[in-house]
């Protein structure tokens, strides 16, 4: 009985693991965000011209609770309307990518490197991606960070993502470019065994050529690592990372 026990309790631990990473992809970011989101959806549809016929549906393909809705029932509406219709839910704080049910014109194009941009931005406002003292190899409290971080960019697969290395004006300056690039690329190695697409990210050090306005090249604070989502528009790079050792 023991040896048919082990592979039916494998099995079942298996099966709970599958779940618990769909619910990471899903994009759910806190328990009882897709509620609120679906709650304010429908009002700002409304506004934007979809009337009671278009939905907003917060739920993953594996049926978890997601901030990145599917827009259903625009069947009839020009791609104007349709457009309009995306960017009103997009704007709804919290919002992830979109799509189209009938997937005939994708709202990802008008929202989601944007929108993947602020959500790293949030990531990074309160937290650091750190390393280990005068190091490339990130520092195993930072892991999960990293986690988050290839989540939130997961939905942005296809755009081209710039991951950039600073430091402060310490040290050779050659040294610095150097160490700053490998940071980048220590970032961008760990976001690919995350699953982000290799040819879709770039990583390159700029060592202390441009501290962040208002700081003296010399600060700590200057020792960061930006993200850029690149798109048609200019985007605001990534809050700066607390000052930790070289």
């Amino acid at each position: 009985m023991t040896l048919l026990r082990k592979p039916q309790f494998a099995l079942t631990m298996g099966l709970l693991a599958c779940l618990a990473l769909a619910y990471v992809i899903g994009g759910a970011s806190a328990p009882g965000l897709a509620d609120r989101l679906a709650a304010q959806a429908p009002a700002v549809i409304a506004e934007a011209g979809g009337g009671e016929q278009v939905r907003a549906r917060f739920v993953s393909p594996n049926g978890w609770p997601s901030r990145h809705p599917v827009l259903s029932g625009a069947e009839a509406l020009d791609e104007r309307t349709r457009a309009r219709i995306a960017r009103a839910v997009a704007d709804i704080p919290g919002v992830g990518g979109i799509r189209w049910s009938d997937g005939d014109m994708m709202a990802e194009d008008y929202v989601s490197p944007l929108h993947c941009q602020e959500d790293v931005q949030g990531l990074l406002r309160a937290r650091t991606i750190r390393f280990e003292e005068g190091s490339s190899r990130i520092d195993p409290s930072s892991r999960p960070l990293i986690d988050e971080v290839a989540t939130a960019l997961r939905p942005c697969l296809g755009a081209r993502i710039r991951i950039t290395g600073h430091t402060d004006s310490s040290g050779a300056e050659a040294t610095n470019i150097a160490l700053s690039a490998e940071r980048a690329e220590a970032v961008r190695d760990a976001l690919i065994r995350r699953g982000i697409p290799a040819n879709g990210i770039r990583a390159l050090g700029e060592g202390s050529a441009r501290p962040v306005a208002g700081l003296d090249v010399s600060d700590p604070a200057n020792r960061r690592i930006e993200f850029e989502v690149i798109s048609t528009q200019p985007l605001v790079p990534t809050p700066v990372d607390t000052p930790a050792p070289r």
